[in-house]
């Protein structure tokens, strides 16, 4: 297992919570919860050792676009692929209400 830390630039604090997918073979868990103005803090933890590079750009190429309104997110992961994270991702902000 490891635990993972990020930060990037955010707009205000959400005004909702959110927790979307399940910990289970080859998915997720999200917490979206609201954060400090101007920052989006994630937490992730994954029993893939290793893989923060690839985290790392998940999160960059999603919120190098938009401007995320401020959370922290906690993801408890058990080998998700890419393309799950950002799903579950996008369905929790969809749930708060930023739209993307």
């Amino acid at each position: 297992m490891e635990t993972l830390s990020f930060v990037f630039p955010a707009g205000e604090p959400a005004k909702a919570r959110a927790l979307v997918g399940c910990v289970g073979s080859g998915d997720l868990e999200a917490l979206l919860e609201p954060g400090e103005k101007g920052s989006l803090k994630i937490q992730v933890v994954t029993s893939v050792n290793g893989s923060a590079p690839r985290w790392q750009q998940l999160f960059e190429r999603m919120f190098e676009e938009q401007r995320p309104p401020a959370l922290n997110i906690d993801i408890h992961d058990f080998g998700a692929t890419p393309g799950v994270v950002r799903l579950r991702l996008e369905q929790g902000l969809e749930e708060i209400g930023h739209e993307q």
